[in-house]
């Protein structure tokens, strides 16, 4: 911020501001660690950047459990089934999309 547009009493004030906070401790120690809060979830999973290992893993794992869900038909493997495949879908379409960006 440059001070050189301020009058001399706002520099004062801004000084003295400035020396009040620096002599505030727990200021000055989440100041050095803050780290911004958890960001929702929709922002989360559209940040979400696969690598090729994990999309390999969900890959593997959604074929082996449609496997198991068409030779057994249980109910419990269908269902992972089901949930597992949109993710493991989401997770090829974001790497394919990283990968064409460069």
């Amino acid at each position: 911020m440059t001070t050189h547009r301020l009058t001399a009493h706002e520099r004062r004030v801004l000084a003295e501001l400035e020396r009040d906070l620096r002599r505030d401790r727990r200021l000055d120690r989440w100041m050095r660690t803050f780290r911004p809060g958890p960001r929702s979830l929709p922002a989360r999973v559209a940040a979400y950047r696969p690598r090729g290992r994990t999309v390999a893993l969900l890959s593997a794992v959604s074929v082996a459990l449609m496997v198991a869900g068409i030779v057994t038909s249980e109910p419990v493997v269908i269902w992972a089934f089901a949930i597992v495949w949109p993710v493991t879908l989401y997770a090829v379409f974001r790497l394919l999309c990283r990968w064409t960006e460069g």
